[in-house]
């Protein structure tokens, strides 16, 4: 399928005039994403260590890429002091290496708490002001279907999209009438992250790399790794105006890998 030409599934013009702040956006999900919504007419701020050769790839006008240290707070209040309008907000970053929860110390945890849930409240709280005076905010967090079923040896990562889950409910029964937040779950995806936590569990438990792979494909009914812009297309559709009646949602795009309902 064309998902960016004959097969896009959305309006050329269903955001336009709409801005979109889209993190880790130079690679995997957060490029597809930047892709689909751009493709629908909003204007995307691409951030990430390496935006540039993305926002050349990006349909339309008026794109820009801001090189950006989520692990640092005050690098992000400058970004933000920097944005005028503002409708919609893609939060993801870069996921902790694979292993057993037990192996990991307590500093483990700071770089990759700093990373996603420390940079996406301090987002959220300069954003939500500017969403609100625009009359209209998007925020949709990329995180895992961990957090409803955690995944062998990536335990410091179930526990982070844990957190993540139950911020991002939190934060929908406050935050203002026109502004929504909601989670994507993706399942096992064909992204360079999947490749290098394959490795990351090689080097860690022994397993081979293709019993690795193997081991999560017996656990997807569609019997295939997801294609990012599919996950795109499912965060673009809650960044739509129509999506407004979609609040504090966990949304999985994971070919049916849950079990859970």
């Amino acid at each position: 399928m064309d998902w960016l030409g004959s097969d896009y599934p959305f309006s050329s013009t269903a955001l336009k005039g709409k801005h979109a702040i889209v993190c880790g956006a130079s690679k995997g999900i957060g490029a597809a994403t930047a892709k689909m919504l751009a493709k629908a007419g909003a204007k995307v701020t691409a951030v990430s260590r390496n935006p540039h050769s993305l926002v050349a790839e990006l349909e339309g006008d008026g794109h820009t890429g801001i090189s950006l240290d989520l692990e640092d707070k005050e690098a992000i209040d400058n970004f933000i002091s920097t944005i005028g309008e503002c409708h919609i907000l893609i939060n993801n970053a870069a996921g902790p290496p694979g292993g057993p929860l037990l192996d990991n110390e307590v500093e483990d945890f700071e770089a990759p708490f700093r990373r996603h849930l420390h940079a996406s409240h301090t987002l959220v709280r300069g954003l939500v002001p500017k969403m609100e005076t625009a009359g209209m905010g998007r925020i949709v967090n990329i995180i895992s279907t961990s957090v409803r079923e955690p995944i062998p040896n990536i335990g410091l990562s179930n526990t982070l999209r844990g957190a993540m889950a139950s911020w991002a409910k939190s934060l929908s029964r406050e935050l203002p009438t026109c502004i929504t937040i909601n989670n994507v779950l993706p399942g096992f995806t064909d992204t360079d992250r999947l490749g290098s936590l394959a490795s990351s569990i090689n080097a860690k438990t022994g397993k081979s790399i293709d019993e690795i792979h193997a081991g999560w494909m017996s656990q997807v009914p569609s019997e295939r790794l997801i294609d990012p812009l599919e996950t795109g297309a499912a965060i673009a559709y809650l960044c739509m105006p129509i999506s407004g009646g979609i609040r504090g949602v966990s949304l999985a795009v994971d070919g049916g890998r849950m079990r859970s309902i």
